[in-house]
């Protein structure tokens, strides 16, 4: 079989089996974040305002400027969501929201609402199914998609598709990219078009489709940018390393015109609320005022007790939530050292080391609700990527069989911090201990699919770990396959040339 077929079947089973396991465990019911985004999705769908007036009870997130409730997030997640929740309804959502309640009403997934709570009363249900299915194109699919880019740039730069299929799982399913790729916070979504536009960039760079893709490359950072603000810097970044390999005036031109209108967007829906284009909302939140009015909305300079939460912290740490990236910060070395990849060595460096800084800067670092630190997502698949130099150079058995046994720690550690109970943790001290396990050992599953058809508590897992279980069998199958190929290709290449 051609090698590029091969390839190009890895990555769709990839595709595949990360959509799977992102979409199984169904976004959070009654999570303020998430709300805010859907309150303006349905109030510009159903009463073609801006304001959320009739839906803000359900959210803490929300701005009150002038006599009128707003989502104060940024608007690039909920702009997008709004033609997939147009569709959900002109489809028929509500009748089919209808036919469903009867048969969820004594269901497992009847069992993982709150006693107090509303239940699965009409608009409720409504409301969950809706944003389901827009976090599913919104999220969930670039998130997936996120993963098959990670792959094609680690196949690229060490030319191992098994190195590349491994790293790509491990952004997908270890790290805390797992528990918000099918939640509506717009993290995961500026991750995929960050990483997008590098790849795009890059591919301009060596002359493939280079008008087409300088344009998708300025598009992708343009929406980037209005759906995370903070993701500034790593856009600033990737706009140098663009300047850098292109040289060419046209393909900047090209970027820039198609980088333009998601601005103009965003300066058009903050000038209709606040009068103004700048992004003001966080300013006119009633709740947490004081933090929002600390430094630049929250940003004052980085702080090292901060930094050090944020990455060994027993709260939100990154690396004690996904051990692997530590490891990977060791492929940095390696990368260094690969002379033709050293703009990109140079701008995940950047991507990864600014954004720490920026996050090490804020006064509400935590994150709330949160399983890691959130705000440090839309960095990950650049500290990701170099892992892929820490396998092709780790040539001992003991040494690959260690950096396995620590993956396998991530996988777990990420998937019990995320899938245990139905909120994400807040603010415990130590959440793996205090609230994690415990309602992970009490069968304390989050909603998932296994739920819908009455599976309950660990039972609700067993569809997902067939899946997995034949996803990872087929890619060892495949990886044989392909290793076969290559061996053969290089045969015929030596035969020729004698």
């Amino acid at each position: 079989m051609d090698l590029k077929q091969n390839a190009r079947r890895s990555e769709w089973l990839l595709f595949f089996l990360l959509v799977v396991c992102l979409a199984y465990f169904l976004p959070r019911w009654a999570d303020w974040n998430v709300n805010s985004r859907m309150d303006l999705i349905f109030a510009v769908v159903d009463q073609n305002t801006l304001a959320i007036d009739a839906y803000y009870q359900n959210t803490g997130d929300y701005a009150f400027y002038q006599g009128h409730y707003y989502s104060d997030k940024a608007p690039g997640a909920s702009l997008l969501g709004i033609p997939f929740y147009a569709a959900f309804k002109a489809l028929g959502g509500r009748v089919l929201v209808e036919r469903l309640a009867a048969g969820l009403a004594n269901s497992a997934f009847a069992v993982t609402l709150n006693a107090d709570g509303r239940g699965m009363i009409g608009e409720s249900l409504y409301f969950f199914a809706a944003t389901t299915f827009v976090t599913f194109f919104t999220s969930v699919i670039p998130s997936a998609m996120a993963g098959v880019l990670v792959y094609r740039l680690a196949r690229e730069w060490t030319g191992a598709s098994r190195i590349a299929i491994v790293v790509a799982l491990t952004y997908g399913l270890a790290t805390p990219a797992f528990a918000y790729a099918n939640n509506l916070y717009g993290h995961q979504l500026s991750a995929f078009l960050l990483l997008s536009a590098f790849y795009l960039a890059s591919r301009a760079a060596r002359g493939i489709r280079p008008m087409l893709y300088a344009a998708l490359t300025g598009l992708a950072l343009g929406v980037g940018l209005i759906t995370e603000y903070p993701t500034a810097l790593i856009v600033a970044g990737i706009g140098l390393y663009a300047l850098h390999k292109w040289r060419n005036i046209k393909m900047v031109a090209f970027a820039c015109l198609a980088g333009l209108p998601p601005l103009l967007l965003m300066f058009a829906y903050n000038y209709a609320i606040f009068q103004t284009p700048l992004p003001v909302g966080y300013l006119y939140s009633p709740l947490y005022s004081e933090l929002h009015h600390t430094g630049l909305v929250s940003v004052t300079y980085p702080k090292p007790d901060v930094i050090f939460q944020l990455l060994f912290g027993a709260q939100r740490g990154l690396f004690l939530l996904s051990p692997i990236l530590l490891v990977a910060l060791v492929g940095f070395y390696w990368f260094a050292r690969e002379r033709a990849l050293r703009a990109e060595f140079f701008l995940t460096l950047w991507a990864v080391t600014s954004f720490l800084l920026f996050n090490g800067s804020s006064a509400m670092w935590q994150g709330g609700f949160a399983v890691g630190p959130r705000y440090l997502v839309p960095m990950l698949p650049f500290l990701v990527l170099p892992l892929a130099f820490v396998w092709q150079h780790a040539r001992a058995t003991w040494v690959r069989a260690g950096i396995a046994s620590v993956l396998a720690l991530s996988v777990w550690l990420v998937w019990i911090t995320t899938i245990s109970g139905q909120l994400f943790p807040q603010y415990q001290s130590f959440p793996l201990v205090q609230y994690s396990l415990p309602r992970f050992l009490q069968g304390d599953i989050a909603r998932n699919v296994g739920m819908v058809f009455n599976l309950k508590g660990f039972a609700s897992l067993l569809p997902l770990a067939i899946l997995i279980g034949g996803g990872l069998g087929f890619f060892r199958w495949q990886s044989r396959a392909e290793t076969s190929d290559a061996q053969l290709a290089q045969r015929e290449t030596r035969t020729a040339l004698r």
